[in-house]
């Protein structure tokens, strides 16, 4: 065969696949295809490695919203009681109706892409779900879980650490529970499979998979200091789940679309970065929350309201200060606060600016008040001590200018 008088060189001719601006399409056959899906794949073992899991219990999503949405109608799908519930559908004994239906236990004080999520299954009869209460303290009771499981529950999901009142979930004891369950009722035609959200815990709390005693963990890229658009769902192995969205073969079949590869790098390196400074950073924020807790019980005008602390002392995250200040709304208070360059929130962020209480305040204060404001002040790897300073002088200065509220 002649030898061939061209020079080589690149020339891209895939931009249907995806533009080069960015990069290759991880899944095209060419050169430059199979080398953005070798970054992707050793990201993917990076992500892995930390969790204690396998490369192919891996899912990349674009979020933890979409990964929960994913984790929840995933393995309800697969459980195939789609099949079962329609079959039953038309029989005229209520009893059976309700009791074919798979069943989902959760906690009242999830984020909204698990509670909306099943609050949907519900409307649509898809499922039936125990929303099982936290104590004042925002933490629920692993008794309670225990005792809410029955023969057709296939998933448990409870948040390992609250979004808003920092309340720390004891997931290693709900395991055993679930593992309990599962052990001493060999007869179920199925398994009750646990599934966490720990987009909150990951920068603080441990997130060995195999220590948790968890079948799947979701978490985003956003809050670890990554770029946006990037998440993660852990599918441990031989868990019964499948794509909810067609068009492609993209991550095990279970989330078909060009992966964003370029956030799912930032992500694996952001990750990385978390991992190596997170006993520093959880000794360091403990101290500055201890010391902004301190400082709202002994300032002078604070004391003469009264402000309360939500959410358990002892067991929560490290960088979570959440208070309600009676007869005050939470948005007046947080436009007062961002006048002085003061950045909090009244709550979760995919649900503040819609006028009501947040959901977790008032299920561990059913008392609470829409003009009650609740505040949430949480703290990062730029947070100082003049900061807290700065902010408790701030809130001094705005309760005294709207003091008029509590006469």
């Amino acid at each position: 065969m002649p030898k061939s008088t061209i020079k080589p060189k690149k020339i891209y001719m895939d931009y249907a696949s995806s533009a080069l601006s960015a990069s290759a399409n991880p899944s095209a056959i060419h050169d430059l295809g199979v080398k953005e899906r070798s970054k992707l794949e050793d990201a993917r073992s990076k992500v892995a490695k930390i969790l204690n899991a396998n490369s192919n219990e891996i899912i990349f999503t674009s979020g933890a919203t979409e990964s929960n949405n994913l984790a929840i109608l995933g393995l309800l799908q697969r459980m195939n009681f789609f099949s079962v519930a329609r079959s039953l559908a038309s029989l005229s004994h209520s009893f059976k109706k309700v009791h074919s239906l798979p069943h989902i236990v959760t906690t009242n004080i999830e984020h909204a892409s698990v509670l909306e999520v099943c609050k949907y299954l519900e409307k649509t009869k898809q499922a039936k779900v125990t929303y099982v209460p936290v104590g004042t303290n925002g933490i629920v009771d692993p008794r309670a879980i225990k005792k809410a499981l029955g023969p057709n529950t296939i998933l448990v999901s409870v948040m390992y650490a609250n979004n808003e009142i920092g309340t720390v979930q004891p997931i290693r004891d709900i395991a055993k529970e679930i593992r309990h369950f599962n052990k001493v009722n060999p007869k179920q035609n199925h398994k009750i499979f646990f599934h966490t959200d720990a987009v909150q815990a990951i920068n603080y709390l441990p997130i060995n998979v195999a220590q948790l005693g968890v079948d799947l963990m979701t978490f985003n890229s956003a809050k670890i200091y990554g770029p946006k658009g990037a998440g993660v769902l852990y599918v441990k192995r031989q868990v019964p789940i499948r794509g909810i969205m067609f068009g492609g073969n993209q991550e095990g079949g279970l989330r078909p679309g060009t992966e964003n590869v370029a956030s799912i790098l930032g992500l694996a390196q952001a990750l990385t970065k978390t991992e190596k400074i997170k006993n520093e950073e959880v000794k360091r924020l403990t101290k500055l929350r201890d010391y902004f807790f301190n400082q709202l019980s002994h300032s002078n005008i604070l004391t003469n309201i009264r402000i309360t602390i939500n959410g358990d002392l002892k067991n929560r995250l490290p960088n979570n200060i959440n208070i309600t200040i009676p007869k005050i709304p939470s948005d007046l208070l947080v436009i007062e606060l961002s006048a002085y360059g003061i950045m909090a929130s009244a709550k979760s962020a995919c649900k503040s600016g819609d006028g009501k209480t947040s959901h977790v305040i008032e299920a561990i204060n059913p008392k609470t008040q829409d003009t009650d404001g609740s505040l949430r002040f949480s703290l990062g790897r730029d947070t100082d001590k003049k900061d807290i300073d700065y902010t408790i002088q701030a809130l001094k200065e705005i309760l005294t200018k709207l003091k008029k509220w509590y006469n």
